[in-house]
């Protein structure tokens, strides 16, 4: 898959995840929280992630 410029990712456990540049292959993501009331990087979450298969 090509690498989208526009999003930067350094997940390598990321099926998506170009690894070579550390981007992401996909069009878009979606970003989501697990918080009420997020205020820290640490609350967001990257719901477009799907572990990548051995």
């Amino acid at each position: 898959m090509n690498k989208n410029n526009s999003i930067k990712c350094s997940v390598q456990q990321c099926k998506f995840n170009n690894n070579s540049e550390s981007y992401c292959t996909l069009n878009e993501i979606m970003i989501g929280t697990h918080e009420k009331n997020p205020t820290v990087v640490e609350c967001t979450d990257c719901q477009s992630f799907k572990v990548k298969s051995s």
